[in-house]
């Protein structure tokens, strides 16, 4: 997320606004903090109001997007009936600690929420030679996380910036009214 941030920010005149979402709560009586102890605040709906284009980002659980986001999306029923989110140009992103960990089955599924939201998806696909290098994923960036390597990928982090720019690119075209 904070790869995906620094390729937005270094665009000419776009800003990212990083957020998070809270952890489920297990249990009754249980409560999630209403300010995270540490890294970038909760999402609210204002964000998404004001927001230009979108990246929604998930670790890969079994295939599919983490509980967390998955109970956040569910809440956004009054963002679906505002409308808040159509027309908005939006990609994906993903990691898991395996090659084959579901990385684009998780993407896809990060999708069905763009369709429902009218949003306008911005995949990378095959647009750049950066994602050949980083696995040649077409659908959005995935990363392995390796805890004996920690660090990303250049070639990863390549994706991500070509991907952001594209996002950007496609948000600048929207906001001027052009067409791509």
């Amino acid at each position: 997320a904070g790869q995906v941030a620094r390729g937005i920010n270094a665009v000419p005149g776009a800003s990212a606004c990083l957020r998070t979402v809270p952890s489920v709560a297990t249990g009754i009586g249980n409560r999630v903090p209403e300010v995270p102890a540490a890294g970038a605040p909760y999402v609210s709906s204002s964000d998404l109001q004001r927001c230009d284009g979108l990246v929604l980002g998930s670790p890969t659980r079994f295939g599919n997007m983490a509980a967390a986001l998955k109970y956040f999306i569910d809440g956004t029923a009054s963002e679906w009936l505002a409308g808040t989110l159509r027309g908005k140009p939006a990609g994906v992103f993903t990691a898991s600690s395996s090659l084959h960990g579901g990385q684009e089955s998780t993407l896809l599924a990060l999708y069905h929420t763009f369709y429902h939201w009218g949003s306008i998806i911005v995949p990378p696909g095959y647009t750049d030679p950066a994602f050949y290098a980083a696995g040649g994923n077409p659908y959005g960036v995935s990363a392995t996380a390796d805890p004996q390597q920690p660090e990303v990928a250049e070639a990863t982090l390549e994706a991500v910036r070509v991907m952001t720019r594209r996002l950007v690119q496609v948000a600048g075209w929207l906001l001027k009214g052009q067409a791509a």
